[in-house]
C-alpha cells in the first residue's frame, strides 16, 4: 500500500477536499491518502509516506527539517524542501530576465539594520554614497519596497517618494528589501501550475477585498485576449519548470498588452474554497490528488524523488532559453 500524505496547519477547506479526492479516486486499494502523523523524527529514518503535501512548513521549521529528510530518504516531497529553502523573489526575478519574461524593474537595497554580529567593517564593500540617485531614477516613483524573500504581503510599503522610502525603511531592521517599479495595470491575473504541466489562468483583482478577488472579468477581449491567454500560459510553464515547483501560484499584471510577472514564488498558495470559488477549488483539488497519485505510483524507494527544476538541473544556457521561447 502506499501512502500519500499532507502537512497543513490553520486552513481545512483543500486539505480534506484533498484527501477525499485521492481516497475517492484510489478506493483505497492500493494508494491511501492521510494527514500527515508525525510520532518521532530520527536521522536518515524513511518514512511512511511515498508523496507528502507540504502546506505549512515555511512557517514551521521543525517541519522543513523534517521534510529534508523526508525527501533524503525517498519521499516525493511537493514542493521540494531544499529548493524553497533557497528560493528568493529577487533570484526569481532574475531568472525571469534571463528567461525573457517580463517583469517590473528591480533593485536590491541593503538592510536599515546590520545583521545580528556584524560591524561597519563587515560591509567595506559597499560603496559610500551607494548610487541611490541611479536606482531611483531607474525604477521611479510611486514604487512598491518588499522583503527580497518574503511573501504574503508582510512589510510591503508603497513609496511615493524618496524621503517616504527612507521613513518605511527605518521600519524593516534586518529584512532585505527590494524596490520594484509599479505596474499600472488594466488586467490582472493569478494562475495555478500543478505538475509543471497543468495552468489555470484565473482573472483577479488584488485590490478589492479578499472575498471578492476572483469576482472579477478581464477587460481584455476577443483575439487578443486569446492571444494573452496563451502568452500568460507558456510564462507560467517557463516559469514553473525552471524553479521546478509542482504546486505554485503566479500573478500577472497587464500594462499595454504586456504580462508582466508580479509574484511567483507561492509553493503554498491560497487554495481555500471561500476565497477562490467553488470552480477553482475544485480545479485545484481534482488535479493536485491527480498528480500525487501519479507520483506516488512512480515513486522509486530510496532515491531522491523529488522534482528540480531545469536551472538546477544545469545551468541555463543560451539554449535552454531559445527552448524555452519556442
Amino acid at each position: 500500500m502506499k501512502k500519500i500524505g499532507i502537512l497543513f496547519g490553520m486552513e481545512n477547506t483543500y486539505p480534506h477536499a484533498f484527501i477525499d479526492r485521492v481516497n475517492e479516486i484510489t478506493k483505497r486499494k492500493d494508494i491511501v491518502a492521510e494527514m500527515v502523523q508525525i510520532g518521532r523524527v530520527e536521522q536518515a529514518v524513511d518514512t511512511e509516506y511515498d508523496v507528502i503535501i507540504d502546506r505549512i512548513s515555511q512557517d514551521v521549521p521543525f517541519y522543513r527539517a523534517y521534510l529534508k529528510n523526508a525527501a533524503l530518504c525517498g519521499t516525493a516531497v511537493i514542493n521540494n524542501p531544499f529548493w524553497w529553502s533557497a528560493d528568493e523573489k529577487f533570484f526569481n526575478n532574475c531568472l525571469a530576465v534571463k528567461l525573457g519574461i517580463p517583469v517590473p524593474k528591480t533593485m536590491l537595497l541593503p538592510s536599515k539594520e546590520r545583521p545580528t554580529d556584524t560591524s561597519e567593517t563587515s560591509f567595506r564593500n559597499l560603496k559610500f554614497p551607494m548610487e541611490w540617485n541611479e536606482m531611483f531614477s531607474t525604477i521611479g516613483f510611486p514604487a512598491y519596497m518588499k522583503p527580497h524573500d518574503g511573501g504574503g504581503w508582510k512589510s510591503v510599503y508603497k513609496v511615493t517618494g524618496e524621503s517616504d522610502l527612507w521613513e518605511k525603511h527605518e521600519e524593516t531592521g534586518q529584512l532585505v528589501m527590494m524596490l520594484q517599479e509599479e505596474i499600472i495595470f488594466t488586467d490582472y491575473y493569478r494562475c495555478y501550475c500543478l505538475d509543471g504541466k497543468e495552468v489555470l489562468i484565473m482573472p483577479y483583482d488584488p485590490l478589492k477585498p479578499i472575498h471578492l478577488r476572483y469576482a472579477t472579468e478581464p477587460k481584455t477581449t476577443g483575439p487578443a485576449h486569446k492571444k494573452l491567454m496563451e502568452l500568460i500560459k507558456k510564462h507560467v510553464l517557463d516559469l514553473n519548470q525552471a524553479l521546478g515547483y509542482d504546486f505554485n501560484t503566479v500573478e500577472f499584471a497587464i500594462r499595454d498588452g504586456i504580462p508582466y510577472a508580479i509574484d511567483f514564488c507561492n509553493p503554498a498558495p491560497d487554495a481555500d474554497v471561500y476565497s477562490v470559488g467553488q470552480e477553482n477549488f475544485e480545479w485545484v483539488v481534482e488535479k493536485s490528488a491527480r498528480m500525487a497519485i501519479a507520483k506516488a505510483k512512480s515513486n522509486k524507494p530510496g532515491v531522491n524523488n523529488c522534482t528540480w527544476g531545469t536551472f538546477m538541473q544545469s545551468s541555463i544556457t543560451k539554449s535552454d532559453i531559445l527552448k524555452l521561447r519556442q
